[in-house]
């Protein structure tokens, strides 16, 4: 199914099964409200599914993976071969996203969307590469508009492939020496805010490295200076691979009714591309974290999300979202396994 059909049939959460839901959250045996944003996600979540006693069963991360052109900036506080190092050690179960994921009873599949290596065939790889990397997005956009489409596309059918595995929720990560430099890109595009607003230290770098990185945004920027009005042509004049693929990993999700836990800086920036395309996206979308980049917050009050939790992060890999998962399920679980006051035998007034 094509992009413009896929957009078409997305639509705003059924407000009987919100209704619905709240009517059971109202009458369990608790105060009413008393957990709070918990029952707020198993709300969320039954309403997405459209079923009042939804089951969080199969849980997949998928970690897209892409090198970018603008990391010959020295925008990055690591090389760029650590993408495809980076790679090998997701396919061992040896890097954070392996652990947490553990942790929370999810899969993870890392996705070669533009990885800067040709890989071999290896469990827990889906290779569907679009190019060895962008360009340069400071001399030339860092994608082609087609090249851009087909990396959304790749995304809209691995939510298609989850909805036909059975998966019932998904989280999203990333992989990208220097895709903290395309994320503010997208945020200062969208937002019409100056880079030196939505830019942060992405792995590290020094206060000078930080402002060269400021400088090599605004620099693209310029050089593409009619970019912010058209979602997908700012995804391709000044994102990434991994970015693209994000956004379309949400949008098949979102017609496919599984919801997306969003992990931080650089998933947000492709749930923000996805938004931009149809705003009623932002309903089926779940922020696990706020970053410590500072274009996060920015991201994320755009799109009306409220994110779950401030640990800190900025790994991405999907680390948060695996995180955010767990939230989700014990949401859900409060949804379907706690009694409510008549089946608790509970006065209800004694818990007022």
């Amino acid at each position: 199914m094509k992009l413009d059909t896929i957009l078409q049939i997305i639509y705003p959460l059924d407000e009987d099964y919100l209704n619905k839901a709240q009517e059971r959250l109202d009458s369990l045996a608790i105060p009413r409200g008393s957990l709070g944003r918990l029952m707020d996600l198993g709300k969320q979540y039954a309403a997405i599914c459209q079923d009042l006693m939804p089951t969080v069963r199969k849980k997949r991360i998928f970690t897209f993976a892409a090198d970018h052109g603008v990391a010959e900036e020295g925008v990055s506080a690591f090389p760029r071969e650590v993408t495809r190092q980076m790679v090998f050690n997701f396919i061992r179960g040896g890097a954070g996203i392996n652990v947490l994921a553990r942790h929370v009873g999810a899969e993870v599949l890392v996705v070669d969307i533009g990885v800067d290596y040709e890989f071999s065939a290896l469990d827990g790889l889906v290779i569907r590469k679009i190019a060895r990397g962008t360009r340069n997005m400071t001399k030339e956009p860092a994608m082609t508009r087609d090249e851009a489409l087909k990396a959304i596309q790749v995304g809209i059918d691995l939510a298609r492939e989850a909805a036909r595995d059975g998966v019932d929720i998904i989280g999203t990560g990333d992989m990208g020496i220097g895709n903290t430099t395309p994320s503010s890109a997208i945020i200062a595009a969208v937002s019409g805010l100056h880079p030196a607003e939505v830019t942060s230290r992405g792995t590290g770098i020094s206060a000078e490295a930080l402002q060269a990185k400021i400088e090599t945004i605004t620099k693209a920027l310029s050089l593409h200076n009619h970019v912010g009005d058209d979602p997908i042509d700012v995804l391709a004049k000044v994102g990434g691979f991994e970015i693209a693929g994000i956004a379309g990993l949400i949008i098949g999700a979102a017609a496919e009714k599984i919801p997306v836990v969003v992990d931080g800086f650089i998933s947000t920036a492709g749930a923000l591309i996805a938004y931009e395309m149809n705003r009623v996206i932002g309903q089926y979308l779940i922020a696990a974290h706020l970053s410590v980049e500072k274009g996060h917050k920015i991201m994320l009050e755009h799109m009306g999300l409220q994110p779950l939790f401030n640990l800190n992060l900025r790994l991405g890999e999907g680390t948060g979202a695996a995180l955010g998962i767990s939230l989700v399920e014990a949401g859900v679980r409060i949804l379907t396994e706690m009694l409510t006051f008549d089946e608790a035998d509970v006065t209800e007034g004694e818990c007022e």
